[in-house]
């Protein structure tokens, strides 16, 4: 079982390094880029990935795109704000050895905010399909929360893959200005404009969701703030579709 790592990347300076590092129980490293102007080229490179450039089609097509570059069939997806923790390159170790049972492997994701990890508030365990045969899966999702459709059996890794997300509320809400604009471009694509009692009634409900039901008290002031800016993506979203289309 041989296996190829891939990464999107665009900017990723700051993040790159620390997944490509992590990824020492893979055979090949591919990082496709999509014309960054920081060093994410140079320190993918002079770490021994091979680096891709590709103009930016969205993130399923990207990560395809990236799969399709493999030398392996079998796929381990990064993104370039994530890396493998120890006990997971372990248990990716024994994969190897042992051989595959199934066609893909979800794993969950632990998320660092604001410097804590996060262990409630909906973020965990956030079980995604990471590792996967090309030839059973694919990426899909036109827009946002892109994931991976596998025509045949799913096991699980019980160890966490790391996730990196914003050091700052600055940065959250850029990302979240990102986010809701590409989720609004989908709402408008699929004809499902809101009704306004939604822009009212929505964003408070996530907010009681996130930190009550979801124990988000827990993840203390971290928790609290993911909870309100849950809120705010739900309302942004909304707005910005209806606004997109027209009413």
């Amino acid at each position: 079982m041989k296996i190829t790592a891939t990464i999107i990347a665009f900017n990723e300076e700051r993040n790159i390094a620390r997944a490509i590092e992590s990824l020492r129980c893979c055979d090949e490293i591919v990082v496709v880029d999509s014309g960054s102007a920081d060093r994410t080229v140079e320190v993918a490179t002079q770490l021994g990935a091979r680096v891709v450039e590709s103009v930016w089609p969205g993130y399923a097509n990207q990560k395809n795109r990236a799969a399709e570059c493999a030398a392996n069939d079998w796929i381990l997806s990064l993104d370039a704000d994530e890396a493998l923790s120890e006990s997971l390159e372990g248990e990716i170790w024994t994969l190897k050895k042992t051989g595959p049972e199934y066609d893909a492997y979800t794993m969950p994701r632990m998320a660092q905010y604001l410097g804590r990890w996060i262990l409630h508030s909906g973020w965990y365990p956030d079980r995604k399909i990471r590792l996967y045969d090309r030839r059973k899966a694919r990426w899909e999702g036109d827009y946002v929360h892109e994931s991976v459709r596998v025509d045949g059996r799913v096991g699980e890794l019980d160890s966490n893959l790391l996730h990196f997300t914003c050091d700052s509320l600055s940065e959250h809400l850029k990302t979240l200005d990102r986010y809701t604009t590409l989720a609004a471009e989908e709402i408008v694509a699929r004809g499902a404009m809101p009704p306004i009692h939604r822009l009212v009634l929505d964003p408070p409900w996530t907010f009681l969701r996130t930190y009550f039901l979801q124990r988000g008290f827990l993840d203390g002031v971290e928790g609290l703030a993911i909870a309100y800016m849950a809120a705010f993506y739900t309302f942004l979203k909304y707005a910005k579709a209806r606004m997109m289309g027209g009413t």
